[in-house]
């Protein structure tokens, strides 16, 4: 009989090697941060960076290279090859760059880049949240980061004005807000700047929508209706917007408004506005209402805002309803009900006293097609209905859905499903669509025939 001891099995061995593993992870990481922190202080005392300025960003961090590599050879530093490379490309982000957030910047699948604190950061892909193991060292360091980011357009944060929207390099949106205001830090959110382009083709392959509401949609923007978008925070409305912006003729002048610059129009006649803050004195603000009624001076075939969110919904409506035909803009609601409602409540807040009655009659004169944009619980954003503003009956403006996205559950990974239906009901500018040769055969809107699902 055998009476040698019996070798642990396997599994016990993988449980026993793991946790020393992650431990030797953690006191490498741990190592290359130390160094970083040292090599970089030591750049500080020896590198002039005033000059860095002077320089081409390829000539510079040859340059940082070459003096890291030489600190380090000084020192001795105890890293392998690839870990120095690691430390010399995170010492070049915190010079150039905006340090450890320049990774997120470079991964092109990342849709926003989230800091709630210095030692917290998200990020959004394929529309879901994900945590990070990205790092700053204080709310110093990512004071430091804000204020580079601010900076280089001329912008300013502190706590007499601690809050300030500012645009990177690549057209990334950035939103920064810190103490006081902020209880728990500086706190930043980036909306990236899509380099890809999206079209009517990318929509319906991601099931945003289907053929036949991506006809009908081209169709609405050629025939030169006016279109509101509609949907919440992160649903895709300038995507959208920038899609059927897209779709305008060549031939035509647009001019476009925005709080801080995404459309991507490839027009060759686009004029491009942006709004300005107020200077430390409290001057020389700029605003979307200032930039519309000026917008009006410059010969425009199509007035394209950003998004509405005060008085300038007056002046858009007017312009809509003085032969500015085909304008879009969006705006954030959760219904096309209440994307009206919003509309009323912003023209309210320039002080004009209008009859309810009126301002609807207005609305509903201006604007003639809704979009309802929705981020569903699987991170996909979908058009969920299509409505066109029939006109008013009493003192209610009417609305006749064309189009709905029709939920029909959810499976077990998560993600929604659902059909795209037309209601049956047929839209009254079907014949200004075929007055101007634009094709919008009837059965598009029949609700038997046979959906995408």
């Amino acid at each position: 009989m055998d009476n040698k001891p019996k070798k642990s099995a396997e599994p016990a061995t993988e449980f026993a090697i793991r946790p020393r593993s992650a431990k030797r992870m953690q006191q490498s990481s741990d190592q290359e941060a130390h160094w970083k922190m040292a090599v970089y202080q030591r750049l500080l005392k020896v590198m002039d960076l005033s000059l860095i300025g002077t320089l081409g960003e390829d000539e510079a961090r040859t340059q940082i290279r070459q003096i890291c590599d030489q600190i380090m050879a000084e020192q001795s530093v105890p890293l392998s090859r690839a870990a120095r490379q690691r430390v010399i490309k995170q010492i070049e982000d915190e010079v150039l760059g905006l340090g450890p957030l320049e990774p997120l910047l470079a991964d092109p699948t990342i849709s926003d880049i989230l800091v709630n604190r210095y030692d917290s950061v998200y990020i959004e892909r394929a529309g879901k949240l994900e945590n990070t193991d990205v790092r700053f060292n204080n709310d110093q360091h990512l004071l430091n980061i804000i204020d580079r980011i601010v900076s280089a357009i001329g912008r300013r944060i502190d706590e007499l004005s601690p809050m300030v929207d500012a645009r990177l390099k690549d057209g990334s949106r950035v939103n920064a807000i810190i103490p006081p205001l902020a209880l728990d830090g500086p706190s930043v959110s980036i909306r990236r700047f899509a380099v890809q382009i999206l079209d009517m083709e990318n929509l319906i392959a991601l099931n945003s929508l289907t053929r036949d509401a991506a006809d009908l949609l081209l169709g609405i923007v050629k025939a030169r209706l006016n279109i509101l978008i509609s949907g919440g925070t992160g649903t895709g409305k300038t995507t959208m917007l920038n899609i059927l912006s897209g779709n305008i003729p060549e031939d035509e002048r647009i001019v476009t408004i925005e709080d801080s610059a995404e459309l991507q129009l490839q027009q060759p006649h686009v004029v491009r506005l942006e709004t300005r803050p107020a200077n430390i004195e409290g001057k020389g603000e700029i605003t979307q209402r200032d930039l519309v009624r000026n917008s009006l001076r410059m010969r425009p075939d199509r007035i394209v805002v950003g998004e509405v969110r005060g008085g300038e919904a007056l002046d858009m409506l007017q312009a809509m309803n003085t032969g500015h035909d085909g304008s879009l803009t969006t705006v954030h609601a959760n219904t096309p009900r209440d994307a009206l409602a919003r509309i009323e409540n912003m023209v309210s807040m320039t002080g004009i006293a209008f009859p309810p009655k009126a301002l609807r009659t207005q609305i509903a004169s201006a604007l003639d097609v809704v979009l309802q944009i929705e981020r569903q619980e699987d991170g996909k954003r979908r058009l969920v209905s299509i409505q066109e503003i029939v006109g008013m009956e009493g003192d209610v403006i009417t609305m006749s859905e064309l189009f709905r996205f029709e939920r029909t559950g959810v499976d077990e990974d998560g993600n929604v499903h659902g059909c795209y239906r037309p209601t049956g009901v047929v839209p009254s500018f079907r014949t200004q669509l075929e007055r101007r040769g634009i094709s919008c055969p009837l059965e598009l809107f029949d609700p038997e025939r046979r959906v995408e699902c």
